[in-house]
């Protein structure tokens, strides 16, 4: 194995970590958005947007996870199955509150559901990042997958 192909392997965990920095840096300019509490039309499409872009990053990080990164990993390593199960259910309740938090934003919710909503995604996202950097960084360094990052894990 060259270099390169050494750096490429390595470069999924570290790939993986940036995603998740995006996604936490992200969900931290949304959750200000809303605390600045600036009234008005204007702020309130600031926070459309804001979540808009949290929320398909969010959901794109996890379809990519769940259509071809997932599966690379169970093919290579079955014994991660069980985890890589549990990080789909987690992916599934992730939806579901976001799904959540849009319904919330486009009927102009108050300020503080909206926090509700964006509170209960960061407890679960902040769990569900650290049980899978915990879990699979050390398999994504030695992962041989052939695929675009933006694929694989979201077009952040």
């Amino acid at each position: 194995m060259t270099e390169r192909e050494t750096t490429r392997l390595v470069a999924w965990s570290q790939e993986l970590r940036r995603v998740h920095h995006r996604l936490r840096e992200a969900l931290s300019v949304t959750r200000a958005s809303l605390a600045d509490g600036t009234p008005g039309e204007a702020a309130t499409r600031e926070l459309l947007l804001y979540c808009h872009g949290f929320c398909t990053a969010l959901d794109g990080h996890h379809q990519g996870e769940d259509r071809t990164l997932f599966p690379a990993i169970a093919a290579a390593h079955p014994e991660l199955r069980p985890v890589l199960r549990s990080l789909e259910q987690d992916h599934s309740m992730i939806a579901h509150l976001v799904g959540s938090l849009r319904a919330a934003v486009d009927r102009a919710a108050p300020p503080e559901e909206l926090d509700q909503h964006l509170e209960g995604i960061a407890a679960i996202m902040e769990n569900h990042f650290r049980y899978e950097e915990r879990q699979l960084l050390t398999v994504l360094e030695t992962l041989e997958l052939a695929a675009v990052p933006g694929e694989v894990l979201g077009p952040l």
